[in-house]
């Protein structure tokens, strides 16, 4: 029967090491081309947005949808829905919600040990909400980061972020005033915010940061100004597709001539080697995320056969 996996059963069987790895896989096999993508659509509601977002992983053998709200006066509420790619069984329904923050923060988590400097220990993220802490995970996955820095347009907010994670991570976490106090001086930058405008400015960028911007996935929403395209040596996203219909990072710059789609590459592509993520300390490198359906599937399919493997979750009584 067919298994239904809440966000505390997916904490118990795949941490933020683990949903690289996965995102890894999944990466190879875009490369492969054993990979199936589609961009998301939604439905806009009175009060909200009904986002649908599918995918397919042929080497892992799975098909799913990842489906959420947003903007709704209670939050966001996720599922993903699982099948088997090769006999159409329905194999899960999973919460969703943990699932998109780890798959979240592992791609970031994927970008940063691909294109920052290998020597990285400083990290600056503006933003301290829901999305922030995996974001933070990731990057201290792959890195040997020794301090953090954050701001928040709440300062009370920056400074919970800055204990809880402090706890967590064990690693030193200072709230700032001002957000180029936090990014500066950072090796790696992090935007996690659901801004109109600009919160991370190009003056501010020294040479080797990498940046993050992994906020607006819609292009009402503009996390980075034209100046940090224009310094930023590489530029990467996770789905082209994506980044043309939803990233006012890009699509704003692109109107105004300061960057042009055929310079942007995919993640895949940096981690295929088909690009160089960084081929010298001194440049500065970019990585925008808007989320990609194929990524919920891949973390959702690891967390199933885990799940089996240890016998969590509930079977519903439903035809397989």
């Amino acid at each position: 029967m067919p298994l239904l996996l809440t966000d505390s059963e997916v904490d118990m069987v795949m941490g933020m090491d683990d949903c690289i790895i996965v995102m890894e896989k999944l990466l190879d096999q875009s490369a492969r081309g054993l990979t199936w993508s589609q961009h998301r659509t939604h439905i806009r509601t009175p009060v909200g947005f009904h986002h649908v977002m599918p995918g397919a992983l042929f080497g892992t053998k799975v098909v799913g949808v990842k489906i959420y709200t947003a903007r709704f006066p209670a939050g966001s509420r996720f599922i993903t829905v699982l099948h088997d790619s090769e006999t159409g069984d329905l194999l899960a329904l999973l919460q969703g919600g943990r699932c998109s923050q780890l798959r979240t923060g592992a791609l970031t988590g994927v970008a940063t040990k691909n294109m920052a400097r290998k020597d990285a220990s400083i990290v600056g993220i503006i933003g301290t909400g829901v999305q922030a802490r995996a974001q933070l995970e990731g990057v201290c996955a792959v890195r040997d980061v020794r301090h953090v820095r954050t701001f928040d347009i709440i300062p009370e907010r920056s400074q919970q972020f800055a204990e809880e994670m402090t706890a967590l991570l064990g690693v030193e976490v200072q709230a700032s005033q001002t957000p180029e106090e936090c990014v500066k001086g950072a090796h790696v930058v992090v935007t996690m915010t659901t801004s109109p405008a600009p919160v991370l400015f190009g003056n501010w960028l020294e040479p080797g940061m990498h940046i993050n911007a992994c906020g607006a996935n819609a292009w009402t929403r503009r996390e980075i100004d034209d100046e940090v395209i224009k310094r930023s040596d590489m530029v990467v996203v996770d789905s082209i597709e994506e980044a043309k219909r939803y990233s006012g990072d890009l699509l704003f710059p692109i109107e105004s001539g300061a960057i042009r789609w055929e310079e942007v590459n995919e993640l895949w592509e940096v981690t295929a080697g088909r690009v160089p993520g960084r081929t010298k300390d001194e440049e500065i490198t970019l990585f925008s995320a808007q989320g990609i359906g194929i990524s919920d599937v891949a973390a959702a399919a690891h967390v199933y056969k885990r799940a089996v493997e240890k016998g969590l979750g509930t079977e519903l009584p439903l035809l397989p």
